[in-house]
């Protein structure tokens, strides 16, 4: 993946994952995997860092979904 779909790719997910909740259409499945797809092609530190705070956002709402 080049670097400037990367950029896009991960600015789509902090978009989406700031907007859905555990009971939208697209199961949160769906963006777990494509977090992790993503978070494989990184390649510098704030790339980085912007995944793993996706991921925070996407476990949190994964745990009230459990709830």
């Amino acid at each position: 993946m080049n670097h400037h779909q990367l950029e896009k790719d991960i600015q789509h997910l902090e978009h989406v994952i700031s907007h859905i909740s555990a009971e939208d259409r697209i199961p949160l499945s769906y963006w777990r995997s494509r977090i992790e797809f993503v978070s494989g092609a990184v390649r510098v530190p704030a790339q980085a860092s912007r995944i793993k705070r996706l991921n925070a956002a996407l476990s949190a709402l994964e745990n009230r979904q459990k709830a």
